[in-house]
């Protein structure tokens, strides 16, 4: 029995335990974490992002109730979430039941939810730069809607996503994350155009076993609405504003990057004050590798596609100004190490992971050089940082029957 099968049989267990209810019932969500390659900081301005899921996902074991009533357990997490549909709570600062009331709320805007739930989740994978604040969110709405018999689009389950983050959470992030959990398709580059909402999938063309997807957990924790990410949205906000008001453009009440033609950045641009002429400078450079990474992936030059992360990462450092100390040890470290193509930090970038596309022969050589270096710069985290060797995966779903 494989590791995945055992979690969901754990799952189911504890639910049993939980609710007497019988294992016939139990309905499992699969909601898998994601990477996004290149595309960095860039989807709330309405640029071109990439992405992809892993093999590694948050789960969601749950049994339909006969009242409005929910209640949740996670096995990462303490106490019980409970809430009735009639007096949905507001969210509470670092309390892991935001997701769920965020996803209830979501729904209730359009749907008369009548049917709770009993559920019980689990995460497998440290938290942190890999969606699964996203990836929670959308099991959650998976769950619930199956558990009321609602038939929703992925495509509508990104916009009642974003309303989980964006309304009920407060945070200013754009579609990259829940487009890529619902979206991605097996051994595929997802190309997400943020403006248009537009999908293109480029599919590995080569073994998947040529690559190793490499995530680096930092071992520094921390919840980006309490962290600069919403500052730096509100930057490149500023930055368009004033790059459309000196081109004698219409400015709209929330201006984006994507809005201002590069005719008019390449023009305009040197003239912004500091830190908006950065932040701009990212989004339009980040544009162009985004563009160069797609077109390396259609014909297999993953050597590329790392030295535009590479590139990226150290944008993100320097343009866009995120990453903590560790992080920033981390993607020097790699940008170091033999095997790695290329890396830089995943997520919001200010806490979590970095990524990486590596050579599977490289394995021990990339373990083994950040066990002698990263422990020794960053003690603090020497106990809590970890490396994982991924591979790419499908969209959320539902699962029926075993899997391995």
């Amino acid at each position: 029995m494989g590791d995945r099968q055992l979690q969901i049989e754990r799952l189911k267990q504890h639910l049993q335990q939980r609710t007497g209810c019988a294992e016939r019932d139990i309905q499992i969500v699969y909601a898998p974490l994601r990477i996004s390659p290149l595309g960095a900081h860039i989807d709330h301005q309405d640029g071109l992002v990439t992405g992809m899921t892993l093999d590694r996902a948050i789960l969601l074991a749950f049994v339909p109730r006969d009242d409005r009533y929910v209640t949740v357990e996670s096995l990462n997490f303490p106490c019980r979430v409970a809430f009735d549909f009639a007096a949905i709570p507001p969210k509470a600062i670092g309390d892991w039941g935001n997701y769920v009331r965020g996803a209830a709320a979501a729904l209730l805007q359009n749907y008369d939810l009548q049917t709770g739930m009993d559920a019980v989740v689990e995460g497998t994978m440290p938290i942190g730069g890999l969606s699964s604040s996203a990836a929670v969110g959308i099991a959650y709405l998976m769950a619930l809607e199956t558990a009321n018999g609602l038939s929703i689009t992925p495509e509508e389950n990104i916009q009642l996503d974003r309303y989980v983050e964006n309304v009920y959470l407060g945070l200013k992030n754009g579609i990259l994350d829940q487009s890529m959990i619902l979206m991605s398709e097996y051994d595929a580059l997802t190309y997400l155009d943020c403006q248009s909402i537009t999908f293109d999938k480029v599919p590995i063309p080569h073994d998947n076993n040529g690559f190793d997807i490499l995530v680096v957990y930092s071992g520094v924790k921390k919840s980006l609405v309490g962290t600069d990410y919403n500052s730096r949205v509100t930057e490149c906000q500023a930055a368009a504003r004033q790059l459309l008001t000196w081109a004698g453009q219409p400015v709209p009440a929330t201006p984006r990057l994507r809005m201002v033609p590069e005719a008019i950045y390449d023009e305009l641009g040197a003239r912004l004050p500091a830190p908006l002429d950065r932040r701009a400078r990212h989004f339009f450079t980040e544009v162009q590798r985004v563009r160069a990474g797609v077109a390396a992936w259609r014909v297999g030059d993953v050597p590329q596609v790392g030295q535009l992360m590479r590139e990226s990462g150290a944008s993100s450092v320097y343009n866009y100004e995120s990453g903590c100390p560790q992080l920033i040890t981390l993607y020097n470290l790699l940008c170091e190490c033999p095997g790695v193509y290329g890396a830089r930090f995943s997520g919001g970038g200010f806490r979590g992971s970095c990524i990486g596309l590596s050579d599977p022969a490289s394995r021990e050589e990339i373990l083994a050089t950040l066990a002698s270096r990263y422990p020794q710069i960053h003690p603090e985290v020497a106990d809590t940082y970890s490396v994982h060797f991924c591979k790419s995966d499908g969209p959320a779903r539902l699962l029926n029957g075993k899997i391995g």
